[in-house]
């Protein structure tokens, strides 16, 4: 199995670390100090489960590695309309893209099936730029509840989980999500092939639609957030509003809220992926977080009053953080 994995961050670069281990062909994207400390002494892994060195082949260059039978998209869901050149010299005809993202993905209506079949969702397509570049046809799902840091350049810090659901857009079990899932469980992560995906997608996005932008807007942590009253009833409310959403589309989350924020608050004192991104002037990932959420209420005529007024919020701080 031929895998390049673009964008080979803290999760990128964790799961190509894995692939390597378990066997795969593995070349990993990336630049800058990372791409130097990984082609000098590979992906050094730190974690309370062993760590690990993974001498993979790493470039800044897709044209070096030529076509694969798996891209791992590791790069930021705003970045996706942009990456034609970076994935194109990447694709063979049946080239299946694992797309690693938080929140709502481009491809979510496709094949699904009812009333919403094939509808794009504009704030995480806009104009159908993201599907241009990434046809959806060629899209595996995948919902991570892997949490990671990069450490340093080339050096991972793997902080909890290993799980990476993987499932097709259609709800069928394929060849494709098995031989990827068989080489992830290889390599030492958990890898379901979850044909209701969707439900996956809103578990982990009934966290991150609440604690990322919060964290931003209060440069908290996690644990922080869930011991103020007044954050915790706020985050309280905003998943109450993302539930009822989900559940016009027909997915079912089965996790109380109570129970997700008593799995956020043992997490501790660890930083949001937005407030990092937010600490380190990166764009802010949150039109897959809020905005498509809020969009999708519109759909489904869901009235949403703190997810409007949490987005219009942080829409701003993005903005000037950006500018």
């Amino acid at each position: 199995m031929k895998v390049a994995v673009l964008g080979a961050g803290a999760i990128g670069a964790y799961v190509g670390a894995a692939l390597h281990r378990a066997g795969a062909d593995v070349h990993l994207v990336a630049r800058g100090p990372h791409l130097a400390a990984m082609r000098r002494d590979g992906v050094r892994v730190l974690s309370p489960r062993g760590d690990f060195t993974a001498r993979a082949h790493a470039t800044d260059d897709p044209g070096e590695i030529g076509p694969v039978d798996f891209v791992f998209l590791g790069l930021k869901a705003h970045s996706y309309a942009a990456c034609g050149p970076l994935i194109e010299p990447l694709l063979h005809g049946s080239t299946a893209v694992v797309a690693a993202q938080n929140g709502i993905p481009w491809w979510y209506f496709h094949r699904h099936d009812g009333p919403y079949d094939g509808l794009r969702i504009e704030s995480v397509d806009p104009d159908g730029a993201v599907s241009a570049v990434l046809a959806p046809g060629r899209a595996v799902g995948c919902v991570v509840y892997a949490a990671t840091e990069l450490e340093g350049p080339g050096v991972v810090r793997h902080l909890e989980g290993t799980r990476f659901s993987v499932g097709e857009p259609d709800r069928s079990v394929s060849t494709r999500c098995l031989a990827f899932s068989e080489a992830m469980q290889a390599g030492g992560l958990k890898c379901p092939v979850e044909p209701a995906l969707r439900n996956d997608i809103w578990l982990k996005l009934l966290g991150n639609i609440s604690f990322n932008p919060i964290s931003a807007l209060a440069r908290a942590t996690m644990r922080q957030m869930c011991l103020h009253g007044g954050t915790r009833q706020v985050i309280e409310t905003m998943m109450r509003e993302t539930l009822a959403v989900a559940e016009a589309l027909g997915c079912e989350v089965g996790v109380s809220i109570e129970r997700r924020l008593a799995g956020a608050e043992r997490v501790g004192d660890h930083r949001t992926s937005t407030l990092q991104d937010l600490e380190r002037g990166k764009p802010l990932e949150l039109d897959v977080l809020l905005a498509a959420v809020v969009e999708l209420a519109e759909i489904t005529g869901v009235e949403v009053p703190t997810l409007r007024t949490v987005h219009a919020i942080s829409d701003l701080l993005a903005l000037r953080s950006a500018a």
